[in-house]
């Protein structure tokens, strides 16, 4: 069986959620043919140049990257612009480009969940958590011979997904009554007459989003005209999904220890890594932005961080954060602070193609897209 760009893109869409995306984000499909197949995908954090001439002279059909293509509008893709290149290059080699940005960044797990890892911080959960969707809970009544059929059309509309959790739902039996008017065609009695029929009390978690498309499964899979339902909102509930991550070292160990670590954990880069703080003050907790974090401050010290790990640190908000005496900053290439995520991302899409993966393979990019090619160092 071959794999369809569409059943891909499915995929990563529930992966990486589009509408967690910011508002100002431009994610999802940039190029491609949704029936197009997909034999090879390629992963990579920028869609620079060189990685397009990568994936096509690797055969791939499908290039994922982390960083949009397109973040700013534009009237054409002529080549005369590197944009229209890319554009140009990517749509005449038959090459897909699918885009997860933000929308990864908060994931669970996400960008920052593999930079954590790459660090060794150990339970890391997130700095600024993102409450989950609205949420609403379907209650219905339905005769005890057609509740496993309606329980699985509204599982297929998008009702009990609870996690990775499908088709939740909570039952009890119970007894319902009705007398049907001259005007209505039961499906259970006669009109006129009160009936009693054993029915099942079903109740299933609805995303706010997708409650008129479960009402719709509902009426169209319930044996009764007219199906009696109540849709209750919830709370929104705050899970593991959100910006940044904080955890802790297996053990402490000393800023100049901690800043070696995260040189040699991460991918090289001209630039290397800069340490801001006493290089002897011991750290354990630690919080770290996968990318640009500095608008992360005041999350990074109501977590109570020893040291927060991120990329782009500008001199006055870093300058600024230090004069609160904690956390100690790690400043490191962007490219790097978001490498790790790519085996993540291609771990899990994988897993989420199921037997249908063994008919794609995957690669991680290898070219460094990090724009600083070199230091220079005074000699006097």
């Amino acid at each position: 069986m071959i794999l369809r760009l569409a059943e891909v893109v499915a995929v990563l869409d529930q992966i990486y959620d589009p509408r967690t995306a910011e508002d100002w984000d431009r994610v999802g499909l940039v190029t491609g043919d949704l029936e197009q197949p997909v034999r090879r995908v390629l992963l990579a954090v920028d869609p620079a140049q060189a990685v397009i001439e990568e994936a096509v002279e690797w055969g791939a059909d499908l290039l994922l990257t982390h960083h949009p293509l397109l973040l700013r509008g534009v009237h054409g893709v002529a080549t005369t612009d590197p944009k229209g290149r890319a554009v140009t290059r990517l749509v005449r080699a038959g090459v897909a480009l699918h885009v997860t940005h933000t929308n990864a960044d908060v994931a669970d797990p996400g960008v920052s969940d593999a930079l954590a890892a790459a660090l060794g911080v150990l339970d890391p959960g997130p700095l600024e958590p993102l409450n989950d969707e609205a949420r609403v809970k379907l209650v219905t009544f339905v005769p005890v011979g057609s509740v496993e059929a309606v329980m699985d059309a509204l599982a297929a509309a998008g009702a009990g997904t609870i996690g990775d959790y499908e088709r939740c739902a909570w039952t009890i039996d119970g007894v319902g009554t009705f007398r049907a008017t001259e005007a209505a065609r039961p499906a259970v009695g006669s009109v006129g007459s009160t009936e009693h029929v054993p029915e099942t009390r079903v109740e299933m978690v609805v995303p706010a989003g997708s409650s008129a498309a479960v009402v719709a499964a509902l009426r169209s899979a319930h044996p009764y005209e007219e199906p009696a339902f109540d849709l209750v909102p919830l709370a929104s509930a705050v899970g593991r999904r959100g910006t940044g991550r904080v955890g802790r070292l297996p053990e402490p160990i000393t800023l100049e220890a901690f800043g070696q670590r995260v040189a040699d954990s991460l991918p090289a880069t001209p630039a290397g890594v800069r340490v801001a703080g006493d290089p002897y003050r011991v750290v354990e907790a630690v919080a770290v932005c996968g990318g640009a974090g500095d608008g992360l401050f005041a999350a990074v010290r109501r977590s109570g961080a020893d040291v927060y790990v991120t990329a782009d640190l500008r001199h006055h908000p870093a300058s600024e954060a230090l004069e609160h005496g904690s956390p100690a900053l790690v400043d490191c290439a962007h490219w790097a602070t978001e490498w790790p995520w790519l085996r993540d991302a291609e771990r899990l899409l994988l897993g989420g193609l199921g037997g249908e993966a063994a008919t794609v393979e995957t690669r991680v990019s290898k070219v460094v897209t990090d724009p600083w090619t070199a230091t220079a160092r005074s000699q006097s």
